[in-house]
């Protein structure tokens, strides 16, 4: 099912719900999700979790193949099942950032969709651009 290429470099927020699958995340490199949007090859993907100082983007990766239940081991399905995940995204890319970045200090600030509803929330290229370059600043004054 991955075999799509991305022909723009529009993305998505997904959020992590937990800080032991913030780990699974970026250890693995795959991210399992109970929403599907237009995910294929090449999409960007920002991480978003919570954090000491609030909701933050904690990390991005690139997806690199969308494989959705029937696609999966048995095992993987299994989980996947468990946690009413529909969909797992394997990423290439995955970082994650050393120092989150606030959202409330980022160009998301002014999103309407607060916490859990920025799960899934499309951005455009040139959001994710200005996303990453701001973490990538903030990495780098650490």
């Amino acid at each position: 099912m991955g075999t799509k290429e991305a022909s723009s470099t529009d993305g998505y927020v997904l959020r992590i719900a937990h800080e032991d699958l913030v780990s699974q995340v970026f250890s693995l490199g795959k991210y399992y999700s109970g929403i599907q949007r237009s995910f294929i090859r090449g999409t960007p993907i920002l991480f978003a979790a919570k954090s000491e100082g609030g909701d933050s983007l904690v990390g991005s990766g690139v997806v690199d193949k969308v494989e959705y239940l029937w696609e999966m081991t048995p095992e993987e399905e299994t989980y996947a099942k468990e946690h009413g995940w529909k969909i797992g995204l394997t990423l290439r890319a995955a970082t994650r950032f050393k120092t989150p970045l606030l959202i409330k200090n980022s160009l998301l600030k002014e999103d309407k969709r607060k916490g859990a509803f920025l799960h899934g929330a499309k951005l455009t290229e040139d959001q994710i651009d200005a996303l990453l370059t701001q973490a990538e600043e903030i990495q780098e004054a650490q």
